[in-house]
């Protein structure tokens, strides 16, 4: 199968050097390497054409998280399966592709989304997150996996997965417009059509952030937005039920046999999240000053 890979970026920073080597050691062929890129002004264009990638450009005004990626896909189309990075994700081995690939051996999976590992130096938080959510073993889901999981069904991430072109094409492709959640929109549609999801255990980025605890609040508002304009997932594949609260006693648990001095940070963590989540499911009630105040991706309340 032909594989286009895909990264939007701007101002990668330091660490795009480290993807593009590892990238470069990739097992299976890449047939074209696209970079969408919003303006950036350090050397990120610079280094992506070394490594043979097409730029595409996009001013910063002009950035939408599903709009940017569907018009990556409109420029440069020809392949079997699209597969997606984030600028900030950095392939873990040389088969991290091949491995992905592989999950469409199955003609049922539209979609598939890889493990994401804790860079070197994550912080106990963002270690305890990318384990609890991105486990070893790998995991088909179908729509008929909703009572058991709920939401989760349709969990994934566009920091590192793929798309069969046939099936993203079947549910018209990644929506516009969207705050966040895009690839969770597309995964919805997918199940809701009869595909099924992969998540593939054995194809592994380096992924995380140290969000602040603003950060944490922002991040939370933004996904409670999401929920609440599309209130379709709910309808479809019900809530998380109690995995929130699953995740609070596994981090409390992780974090206080490692340094019990950071359970405050984590209570915090905790309020903050809850907090945001709340007022962006109610955020039509708010000022609009307050939606962007509150808001991590400021440039959708323009």
């Amino acid at each position: 199968m032909n594989v286009n890979l895909y990264i939007p970026t701007l101002n990668a920073g330091s660490r795009f050097a480290t993807l593009l080597d590892a990238l470069a050691r990739q097992t299976y062929p890449i047939a074209t390497r696209v970079l969408v890129d919003s303006g950036s002004d350090d050397r990120t264009v610079e280094l992506a054409r070394e490594k043979g990638f097409q730029v595409i450009g996009l001013g910063p005004e002009g950035f939408d998280h599903g709009g940017t990626r569907q018009w990556a896909i409109a420029n440069f189309p020809d392949a079997d399966i699209y597969v997606f990075l984030t600028q900030d994700a950095i392939p873990a081995h040389p088969d991290m592709l091949a491995n992905i690939v592989a999950a469409f051996a199955d003609p049922q999976i539209g979609m598939a989304y890889g493990r994401q590992l804790p860079h070197a130096g994550a912080t106990l938080m963002e270690a305890h997150a990318r384990l609890f959510n991105y486990p070893a073993e790998s995991q088909v889901r179908a729509l008929a996996d909703a009572p058991k999981y709920g939401i989760k069904t349709i969990s994934c991430s566009n920091s590192f997965a793929a798309y069969r072109r046939t099936a993203f094409e079947a549910v018209g492709g990644f929506p516009l417009g969207t705050i966040m959640g895009e690839d969770v929109i597309v995964a919805g549609r997918l199940l809701l059509q009869g595909w099924k999801m992969a998540y593939v255990g054995d194809a592994c980025v380096y992924h995380s952030h140290d969000y602040r605890i603003g950060e944490e609040f922002e991040r939370y508002f933004d996904i409670g937005v999401f929920h609440s304009d599309n209130r379709w997932i709910f309808e479809s594949f019900g809530r998380a039920g109690g995995e929130g609260f699953r995740y609070a006693k596994s981090e409390i648990r992780y974090i206080g046999r490692r340094n019990p001095f950071l359970l405050p940070k984590v209570c915090c963590s905790f309020a903050a999240k809850w907090l945001g989540y709340k007022l962006g499911l109610g955020y039509r009630r708010l000022p609009k000053a307050w939606r962007r105040a509150f808001s991590m991706y400021k440039g959708y309340w323009h």
